[in-house]
Parts: C-alpha cells; structure tokens; sequence
C-alpha cells in the first residue's frame, strides 16, 4: 500500500482525471490537477462532483496552468484523450519525479506504445481501463452516474521483472479511494476486451444521434451492436487474444442496467473536438487486417464517424 504522502499527479483534470483525482483526494492522498482551459475556474471555485454513487463532493484543489509549477509526482494518472499524447509527453515528464509511474486512463489501442518512446528511461508506463459512466458537465463540475472500476497493466519500464507487484501497488490506490481496482497480466488483451463496448456505443451514439437506453430498445440498432461486439471479439481473436466466452452478451446485460447514458465519445462531437478515431478504430482494424482479418462493419463506422468528424471540424 502507497502511503498517504504519495505525490500524485493529474494530466487532464476532465472527467476522467478530476473524478479520479477528486476521490484520491478526498481520501487524503496528495494530489496536484494540470489543467488548461478550466484552470481559472478550478482555482478559484475548486472541482466539483456530483454522483449518485459518492454523492456531492466539491473541494479546494492544488491546481497548476503549467506543469513547469508542479512538484515532482510519483504517480501520473492520465485522464486527457489519446489524441493529445504527443503535446502531453513533455508535460508528463516534466512533472514526473525519478521513477514515476504514469497510467494512461484512455480508451483504444496503441496508446503506450505511442507515448512511451517520449518518456524516460526510468519511468514507468502502465495501462488504466476505466469502466465508468462520467462526463464533464461544465468547466469544474463533473457528472458521475454509474460503475467506476479501474483495472491495471503494465506495460513498460525499468519493473518488467516484479511488474506485477506495481501494478498491485497501483490498484492499492484506487481501492484506498474506495474505488474498485485490479490488476491484468496481460494489458493488450483487456484493451481488445474494452473495445467490445467502446467500438459499437462510441460510434453509434456519433452516427445516429442516440443514447445507450435509446441503442438498446431499438431492434435495429442492438442488432447492429451485437453484430459490432462479434467483429471486435473475431478481429481480437485474429491478433492472438482470446476473449472470454459470452463476453459480449455480458457487456448487453451491464449496459440494459446502467442508467442512460451519453458516451464520451458524443461529447466530443457535440463539443466540436475531435474524437477518438486512431485508438479505437484505426488501430485495431490495421492490426486486425495485418493478421489477415477483415472487419468490414467496423470499417464502414470508422468511415462515416472520419467524414462526419471532418465535416463538424470545418464548422
């Protein structure tokens, strides 16, 4: 267990990162927020979360605009999306002290191999899959409905040999936050697992301008899911990883009770920001198809999500 004056640091203090870092604060950890854009607000007004899991919580923060003003972490939680790894990489390591491990909390696949040529030698880099229903609801106000679990991986560092004894040390965090966290052995398969769910509500709440509760009751669209959920669980089967039998059935089930929910990736339509096409549909289709698997549903999204994206860009 990480003591209680473990330095931890959040890179992208959104809705990933300020729930996450709120908790561990509130559990008396020491925790320092980078943010961007919502810093002037977070300064003065502090986060705010409001959960019906946790309940209302709003705190003072330890808030940084730059990560020049931060003090050494030993633990880096990033929360900000995979497509700004490579503006993040410095700002991770500036703000990292000897040793630090830093967690990308981020969805798709190739992210650490993306953000680990950037970091140093002595750092470690470790994969976080979040299973969580938030959303940032304005600058400083954080919405959390439902879930919250966190499983970890390593993936890369100066640890390799007792790799498992830090990523125990890790989900120790978040359990300390009263958040439920475990360890993976093997990360690259619990992130083919993540995109099971990722790949059809992501995109299809994009395309067709619907919630899960509205994706799930129509018989068209769950088909679609269904059909979606298989292809990712064929194109994982394809890169060597073999997901757990009625995995997709079980993600239905989870999803039929969560309550209705709007997933990130809508919100960073609606928000005009781009989304998250390389990670979670570039990536593994191109290793699916270098495994000599087509996934042609998938394919036809990641298309129509590439035009619709550009189009709402030029607006």
């Amino acid at each position: 267990m990480e003591p209680r004056d473990t330095r931890i640091g959040i890179v992208g203090s959104g809705a990933i990162g300020g729930f996450y870092g709120l908790m561990l604060a509130r559990a008396g950890f020491d925790v320092h927020f980078l943010l961007r854009s919502e810093y002037e607000v977070v300064r003065e007004q502090g986060l705010a979360l409001d959960s019906v899991v946790h309940g209302p919580l709003r705190m003072r923060v330890q808030a940084y605009a730059t990560a020049s003003d931060m003090p050494p972490c030993d633990w880096l939680l990033v929360g900000a999306k995979a497509i700004g790894n490579a503006e993040l990489a410095p700002l991770i390591v500036q703000a990292a002290a000897a040793d630090a491990k830093v967690v990308l909390l981020q969805n798709g696949l190739g992210v650490e191999e993306q953000l680990r040529p950037a970091l140093r030698t002595d750092m470690h880099l470790l994969g976080g899959l979040c299973f969580i229903c938030v959303n940032r609801e304005r600058p400083g106000v954080i919405r959390h409905q439902a879930l919250g679990a966190v499983n970890l991986g390593y993936h890369s560092g100066p640890a390799l040999q007792d790799s498992a004894a830090l990523v125990e040390a890790g989900a120790a965090l978040f359990r300390a936050a009263g958040i439920d966290a475990q360890g993976m052995a093997e990360l690259s398969q619990a992130r083919w697992q993540k995109l099971v769910w990722n790949v059809p509500y992501n995109g299809l709440s994009v395309l067709l301008q619907a919630s899960t509760a509205a994706l799930m009751s129509d018989p068209d669209s769950r088909a679609l899911i269904q059909a979606l959920m298989d292809e990712v669980v064929e194109g994982a089967r394809a890169c060597g990883y073999v997901l757990p039998d009625g995995y997709a059935g079980h993600l239905l089930r989870i999803t039929e009770q969560m309550p209705d929910y709007w997933p990130s990736m809508y919100h960073d339509h609606l928000q005009q920001r781009p989304l998250e096409l390389q990670a979670i549909y570039a990536e593994p289709l191109g290793r699916a198809r270098a495994a000599g698997c087509e996934l042609p549903r998938m394919e036809a999204l990641y298309r129509s999500l590439a035009f619709i994206e550009r189009r709402n860009l030029r607006h």
